[in-house]
């Protein structure tokens, strides 16, 4: 929409870089050219503007097949108007002087003119192709056929507008045939699906199957070393029962050795130490001998007063110990008298 504005009775147009603006002023051509901008006075000015830029036209329409099933067609058109000159005098690109608006409808009523002719060309094609092969082929052979249709529509051409592409997004059924169509598809996904879990399954079980016999092969090997293991403690038991009856035979011969030898050997000292003592014992009473000898010969040629003085001392060591001693005048007086008495009798011997 081109932008207007107002001064003093004039209006200045400032059209967009995508428009292509027609100004006639009283029916001659005053201004032409896309993205324009220039004064007008309302009342003596014819102005169009026509749009320069690719337009993209949705169009969906129902079909019917060569086996009488309907189908819906979803496309997309995209066209633009190459010859602006041309569309405005076809059609009413006329704006508002004021606003700027266009005054009638002109998209839309070429929009109605390439929907009818794509849907002219979809619906001849349509019509003499069964459900199944529209179905498999049906985008690619109505994009093919509707590009061509709207290629070769002199109509297009006679207003000055140029299709420049066609893409058809969809061609479906209704949605029970669709629901039908879809059934044989899904048993055989839905077969396929069960195949697969019970081959899923088989082979789970084979597993299963495989791992228990590798486990109890396991546990068979595991028995059989087991028994070996056994069998070779209880070899390693009688070896080391052998080894130390060996052992414990070498130390009793040897600790018999020992001893016959520590017998010999204090069977040696006692002989030794008997004829030691035997020895020592008859030196012994021969001193003892030379000793009393030696005595007896001292006594003999001793006289009284020393053998006297000796039983004294003999027996002075034999008496028992005396704390105190008490004496009486009458002992003290008989003891003075015999020990007066005595050298006298010495004498007189």
């Amino acid at each position: 929409m081109a932008d207007i504005t107002r001064r003093f009775g004039f209006r200045h147009l400032r059209a967009a870089p995508t428009a292509h603006v027609r100004h006639l002023r009283r029916g001659q051509l005053a201004h032409e050219g896309t993205g324009l901008t220039f004064w007008f006075r309302p009342l003596t000015s014819a102005i169009s503007e026509i749009p320069a830029d690719d337009r993209e036209l949705a169009m969906l329409f129902h079909a019917t097949t060569a086996d009488f099933q309907d189908l819906t067609v979803q496309a997309t058109v995209t066209y633009r108007i190459s010859d602006p000159t041309t569309a405005a005098t076809r059609l009413d690109f006329g704006i508002d002087p004021d606003t700027g608006v266009w005054r009638g409808e002109p998209l839309d009523q070429l929009g109605t003119l390439l929907t009818e002719t794509a849907q002219q060309h979809a619906l001849e094609l349509i019509a003499r192709t069964p459900l199944a092969t529209a179905l498999v082929d049906g985008v690619t052979a109505v994009r093919a056929r509707v590009s061509e249709g709207l290629a070769a529509e002199p109509r297009l051409a006679e207003i000055g507008v140029a299709v420049i592409a066609v893409r058809v997004t969809s061609v479906r059924p209704e949605a029970e045939m669709e629901r039908a169509l879809r059934t044989p598809a899904r048993e055989l996904v839905q077969q396929e699906a069960d195949r697969a879990t019970y081959e899923r399954r088989a082979l789970a079980v084979e597993r299963e199957r495989a791992i228990a016999e590798n486990e109890l092969a396991n546990r068979i090997e595991l028995a059989r070393r087991e028994e070996q293991l056994v069998d070779q403690q209880g070899a390693n038991a009688r070896r080391e029962a052998e080894q130390n009856a060996a052992a414990d035979a070498v130390r009793a011969e040897a600790e018999a050795v020992r001893r016959t030898r520590l017998a010999t050997a204090e069977a040696d000292a006692a002989r030794l130490l008997a004829a030691a003592k035997a020895e020592a014992d008859r030196a012994l009473g021969e001193a003892k001998a030379a000793t009393e000898a030696a005595w007896l010969e001292a006594h003999r040629t001793a006289g009284p007063e020393v053998l006297q003085a000796l039983a004294l001392i003999r027996l002075a060591e034999h008496l028992p110990r005396i704390d105190s001693i008490t004496l009486t005048p009458d002992v003290l007086t008989g003891l003075l008298g015999r020990l007066g008495a005595a050298p006298a009798a010495g004498e007189q011997r």
